[in-house]
């Protein structure tokens, strides 16, 4: 069943000349998703990343003229993950968000909708979000939420979001969010899963940099291993999956599916 998913559903790579080209076509896109979904159904609904170029991003929003252009009343912020830590640690997505982007635009308080890690036990972080998102969202049993847009980065080792390789978060079909534990993190951190992730109107991938090159190739153009490549199992059901990445990231992509936004 992934593998039909995944030949069904074609993603389209946009290629910048370096991150700061890359982010200013985000931000310009941010700005256009938000007003066709505030168009279509009153609201925008985004699930954010962490990263490098989700936090320039943050930053260059929170500037004009983007950030009066953003109607922030009707926006609804998300994460896609979460460290479990308390919001004031450095390691924080969301105190990354606020430095860069909240503390700067006009978005209501209960329009920000954050994963609170700072409670000790991972699983019930994971199991409030989750409540969270179904009350938001006025989800029923085996439903899932309907992002109008998820920002996701890509790590060198292929995981996404908090879907690391070897963990069981990457073949959960049933719950909306997880706490695993990453060895490499020696932490637990909480996720969107799979399902959750791919019921979203868009997916749009960030990824940089030579050293993401090979784990971008074989993403992409490899064999379909998510288990050892998480980003790959990210193919929405019913929307469109978006890379945007610069030429250094796809330095090692076939020109075939290498295509440059006009």
């Amino acid at each position: 069943m992934q593998e039909l998913i995944r030949s069904q559903v074609k993603p389209e790579i946009q290629v910048f000349a370096n991150p700061e080209a890359l982010t200013q076509a985000a931000a310009t896109k941010f700005v256009q998703q938000a007003h066709q979904a505030i168009q279509a159904r009153g609201r925008f609904t985004i699930a954010l990343s962490g990263g490098s170029t989700p936090k320039s991003l943050y930053a260059l929003l929170a500037t004009q003229p983007w950030g009066n252009q953003i109607p922030w009343n009707q926006v609804h912020l998300f994460w896609g993950d979460e460290r479990h830590v308390p919001p004031s640690d450095p390691s924080s997505n969301f105190r990354m968000t606020q430095e860069r982007l909240l503390f700067q635009v006009p978005i209501p308080h209960q329009n920000v909708h954050r994963i609170k890690a700072e409670n000790p036990d991972a699983q019930a972080v994971a199991a409030e979000y989750e409540r969270d998102l179904k009350q938001f969202f006025q989800l029923g049993e085996h439903q899932f939420p309907r992002f109008d847009l998820v920002l996701l980065g890509m790590g060198a080792n292929g995981h996404t979001a908090s879907l690391f390789p070897g963990t069981a978060a990457v073949d959960e079909q049933t719950r909306l969010v997880v706490a695993p534990w990453v060895e490499e993190l020696n932490t637990n951190s909480i996720t969107l899963t799979p399902p959750a992730i791919n019921n979203a109107l868009e997916v749009i991938f960030f990824v940089t940099g030579t050293e993401k090159a090979a784990t971008l190739k074989a993403v992409l153009e490899g064999q379909y291993q998510p288990e050892r490549l998480p980003a790959q199992i990210i193919r929405p059901t019913q929307g469109k999956v978006v890379w945007m990445v610069d030429q250094a990231a796809a330095s090692s992509l076939s020109t075939a599916v290498s295509s440059t936004p006009s």
